[in-house]
This record gives structure tokens, sequence and C-alpha cells, in this order.
């Protein structure tokens, strides 16, 4: 069965290991070395500091922030959407992180607990910009036109930085970012790649083939082009090619051929990958999930499953709806 790069998402890879449906909560699961940690039923000590902050954040930003009308945060034009919507969003994110197995687990590129850092530091530089501008305009000799909320907003988003930023380092909140599972990377945070200068195109000597054959050159162009996408046409009414032996992990390769091909090997520390899809039955039932780690659905002994992609240490897994997801768990695995 050949299975053409189109079928898998090539930009999104598994992001974290899912071992079950209880344990998707990925930051709340312990290391080993670490003991257990206590808080407020579901949350953390610094999970309920943080959202007491907001609370009262929140409620202050409904007076008014000048003294000379009534004039709060809400009517100011777009001054709400920092000071105090972002603020609001990150903190809902992580009361979800918490509540809801199958909630939104980053934003873009940005893990919550980095959302919420990057959320309260902006409220907390726009509140200090504020009182900026109302010290200028006293030292100027005018008058002080911004009330209290200003000063009580600016000591409330630098409390909410305290708790994001600086949490990490911090005693008791540190427990909270202690023991948590290594995962890899979202591919928006890894590191860059190199970029190189595009080669030159050389030109090609005209051929007697040219003239004898001048369509030859473009099928050439056109066969290499589909192999490079993993989609060749295969007619094996024809005897062109075998298919391989029940117990052979090699592909597909032409009868006249078989034996130039070696089938592609993993290198050091990276597992090899094979292309060709199989039947696998699993031991016990197990979750395939998504590339956050979400469990899209199930495979267990009932049943057998389609994997149209080896990685080694994890497989490919297609559902009888045409859900494609990750099995991370391949011990035991019987194959077809």
């Amino acid at each position: 069965m050949i299975v053409t790069d189109e079928q898998i998402d090539q930009d999104t890879t598994p992001e974290s290991t899912t071992v079950g449906t209880d344990s998707l909560h990925a930051d709340e699961t312990a290391s080993p070395q670490y003991g257990p940690q206590y808080g407020v039923g579901p949350f953390s000590i610094r999970e309920v500091a943080l959202v007491g902050i907001w609370v009262v954040a929140f409620i202050v930003s409904f007076f008014s922030v000048t003294t000379l009308r009534f004039d709060s945060v809400w009517t100011s034009g777009l001054l709400w959407i920092l000071t105090i919507a972002v603020p609001t969003a990150a903190v809902f994110l992580i009361v979800l992180r918490r509540l809801s197995p199958d909630g939104i687990r980053r934003v873009g590129s940005l893990g919550i607990d980095q959302f919420a850092s990057v959320a309260f530091t902006v409220s907390a530089v726009l509140w200090i910009q504020l009182v900026w501008e109302t010290v200028a305009i006293v030292v100027d000799g005018g008058p002080w036109v911004r009330s209290w909320v200003m000063w009580v907003e600016l000591v409330l988003m630098l409390a909410g930085v305290a708790l994001t930023v600086f949490g990490p380092v911090i005693p008791p909140f540190e427990e909270d970012f202690q023991g948590r599972r290594e995962v890899p990377a979202h591919r928006s945070a890894r590191p860059i790649r190199p970029v190189v200068a595009r080669p030159a195109p050389v030109a090609r000597p005209a051929t007697a083939d040219d003239a004898v054959a001048p369509g030859a050159h473009a099928a050439s162009a056109a066969f290499a082009d589909a192999a490079e996408s993993d989609t060749i046409a295969i007619d094996r009414s024809a005897g062109a090619f075998e298919p391989a032996t029940a117990d052979s992990d090699e592909p597909w390769t032409p009868a006249s051929t078989r034996g130039t091909y070696e089938p592609v090997q993993g290198t050091g520390s990276q597992p090899a990958v094979s292309h060709q899809a199989f039947w696998a039955l699993a031991p016990v039932e197990r979750d395939v999930v998504d590339a956050q780690g979400a469990t899209l659905f199930r495979i267990g002994p009932s049943a057998w499953a389609l994997v149209i992609e080896d990685r080694g240490d994890s497989f490919v897994v297609r559902h009888e709806d045409g859900t494609v997801g990750y099995l991370h768990d391949v011990s035991g695995i019987t194959r077809g």
C-alpha cells in the first residue's frame, strides 16, 4: 500500500506522550522524585493566588481611572484590552487547564503559563505608562488627573508578574513548576534552521536524445517528482513489481532490481521510519492521540488497526472514519 505525504500532516509532531485520559494534564503529572503537590481543590497555591489577584483587579477596573470625570478602562477606547482583558484570558486558560482535560493546551507556540507571563507583564507595563504620564503632568504644573485605581491596578499586575514570570524561583509557588514532564517543544519554539544561498541553475547542453525522444526528459522529470512525493502509480497486474513477504519490512521494489535496494535504517539515536502500511493488534486498549496529546480514539485487542507509518518508537494510525493520530505505546503490538 502506497501512502502519500499529503495523507499525513508532516508539519505536526507529537507534543506530549499520553498514557491515558486521566493523565492528559501534562503540567500536573509530577516526577517520582517529587512528593505530592497540595493546594485548594484541583488548583495549586500559585493558581489560587493568581485567581484572587485577577478577581480584585477585575472589580477595580469598573471604577473611574481619572479624577476629572467618570472614565474606567472599559470606557477608554481600547485601553481595556491590554490592561484587564488579556490577563483575564490568561487566568481563564489556567482554570480551564485544571478543569477540562481536553481544553486548550497552548496559545500559538506559547504554553499557558508562558502566555500568562506575557499577559501580566504587558498589563503591568501599560499601568506603569499611565503612572509615568500622571507624574509628568504634575511635574509640568498640571493637576493630578488619575485616581487610586491606577495604583491598585499597578500593584495587582506586578503581583501577577511575580507569580508568573518569577513564580519558578519564589517559594512556595515554585512547587507548581517542579516535577513537570519534559515534552518536545512546539515547532514554532524550536531552534531555527540555517538558511543557505539557492544554487544557480545549470543549463543542460542539448543532446541527441532531445531529437530522438523529445518527451523522454519530461517523463523522467514527472517520474522523479512523483517519487519525491511518494506517489507512484504501480501496475501490479503486469508483474513489474513484487510485494514483500509478510515478515519483511522492505517496501515494494522492482522485480528486476530486487536485492539492489536496501530498506531505510535508523542512524544513531534516530529510529528507523517506514512508510509501508500494515495492520496492528494491541494487547490492551491504548489511546491514539493528536499532536497536542488529546485522545482521538482508542485501539484494543478486539479489532485490528491500520498503521500507515512506523516511526520506530511510535505509530501513525488511521481510524476507520479517516482520523489520523499517534500511538506512542507500541510495546507488545502484533503485526498482521
